[in-house]
């Protein structure tokens, strides 16, 4: 039987879920404890849509010049060399998926805690947070969907992030109707320079990139979609459009309805949202709902991110394992593993440097793949490239400076887990050379 494909409107729903997810409902609480003028706070939102635009129109052309699974790690071994290419797959293995798997599980146990009044600590298991039960149990529960089926998860997938968008607009449009300003300024003016020239601004640009780093996700699963060189450009550029308007429209009534200080440092800005406006009753209400929603984040992700590995696991002995699929061609395995691992990530990480860890090693990598694009019109131009990319070079040289910016300030100013992700990178190359011989590299 020939296997299922997922079809135009799975991948752009791949690519919506994975972006719309923990980090628009938690990311602004971290960035309003340093910044403090609105105009600053919103233009982050925008500073990061573009970036996903760019890297989207980018990345679309090298999808189509190589429609293979893996993202990253097939494109950067084409482009470059095997041993780059198993250092941006490793990264994604051990951390770009199940990392934000971790993180968005780990915002739906505060949502869930809260929005249930449950007791911080549960009597009988309270070597952990009743959070953190949630969040694992959550992950062992989608991972158990998307192993068994395929045809079942994409059409949870679909349903799941369909409510999600309609609720998201529903709860903006409440906002503007129910809520009370708070007051925030967002003009312009020298405090909005200060801001937007700050460390500050560059820091939380993380978790505005974590936020909408999903929109490559279809070109992980580029080898399972149908027509990919029709379908696979379609996906990236309209999921990541579509996101930048929810985006900038969400955090704005947030900053419209909540005071900067009652949302500083918090995880469930979009709880606190919902009391404002809905009151205490309400706010539960919907903080349960928004909970239900990150399961599409989760699924998103627990989608993705074992096709990588599974291509991996063809291409190089020491991952062999994961390359096993089961009668339905689903890499079981691979599943399980990062289900596994982002477990790990709950039980060992706060939600800032989950996210600022994830920042840093993403950004280099799909830093590395635009700038591989550029070249690879130089080298290779008799390459067949279906589509290309829309305002090139402008287009990918703004991406590159944009990430470049946002990579030196993670280096000078979040060092601690700036350098850890550099550090797992560099284990990736020792596991590289423990296994340099591949099984045989595909294009």
């Amino acid at each position: 039987m020939k296997p299922a494909k997922f079809g135009l409107s799975t991948a752009t729903a791949l690519v919506i879920a994975n972006m719309v997810g923990s980090g628009v409902f938690t990311s602004l609480g971290f960035q309003v404890a340093g910044l403090s003028s609105g105009l600053a706070l919103l233009l982050l939102w925008g500073l990061g849509g573009l970036i996903a635009l760019l890297g989207a129109l980018t990345y679309s052309e090298a999808g189509v010049m190589f429609p293979r699974c893996g993202g990253e790690y097939h494109y950067l071994t084409q482009m470059f060399h095997p041993a780059v290419g198993f250092m941006a797959g490793w990264i994604s293995f051990l951390v770009g998926f199940a990392a934000p798997v971790a993180a968005a599980a780990m915002a739906l146990g505060r949502y869930a805690s809260s929005a249930l009044a449950l007791p911080e600590r549960p009597p009988a298991l309270s070597f952990l947070a009743t959070s953190s039960w949630i969040a694992i149990g959550v992950i062992a529960a989608v991972t158990a969907v998307h192993s068994l089926d395929k045809v079942v998860g994409a059409r949870f997938q679909n349903v799941i992030t369909a409510f999600k968008v309609v609720f998201i607009f529903v709860l903006i449009a409440l906002g503007f109707a129910l809520g009370q300003p708070a007051g925030l300024s967002f003009a312009p003016g020298a405090a909005a320079w200060k801001d937007i020239l700050s460390p500050a601004f560059a820091i939380s640009m993380y978790f505005v990139t974590f936020a909408y780093s999903g929109w490559n996700a279809a070109a992980y699963v580029a080898g399972e979609i149908r027509d990919p060189q029709r379908n696979l450009p379609r996906s990236l550029i309209t999921g990541t459009l579509f996101v930048i308007v929810i985006y900038v429209l969400l955090n704005f009534v947030f900053l419209y309805t909540v005071p900067l200080g009652e949302m500083a440092g918090k995880v469930e800005v979009g709880y606190i949202f919902a009391g404002r406006v809905f009151g205490a009753h309400g706010g539960r209400i919907m903080g349960g709902l928004i909970a239900f929603l990150l399961l599409s984040s989760i699924s998103a992700m627990i989608i993705a991110g074992p096709r990588l590995s599974k291509v991996m696991g063809e291409d190089y002995r020491l991952f062999r394992g994961l390359a096993r699929t089961t009668r339905k061609d689903i890499p079981a395995v691979a599943i399980v593993v990062q289900g596994l691992i982002s477990v790990f990530y709950v039980l060992s990480a706060t939600f800032d440097q989950v996210i600022i860890f994830i920042g840093f090693t993403l950004n280099l990598f799909t830093f590395l793949t635009v700038l591989g694009v550029m070249i690879l019109r130089k080298k290779r131009p008799d390459l067949p490239r279906p589509y290309r990319t829309i305002g090139y070079p402008f287009v990918p040289v703004l991406f590159l400076l944009i990430q470049a910016y946002i990579l030196v300030y993670g280096l000078l100013y979040r060092p601690k887990e700036s350098l850890a992700g550099i550090g797992i990178t560099l284990l990736g190359l020792v596991v590289y050379l423990a296994d340099r011989k591949p099984q045989g590299v595909r294009s």
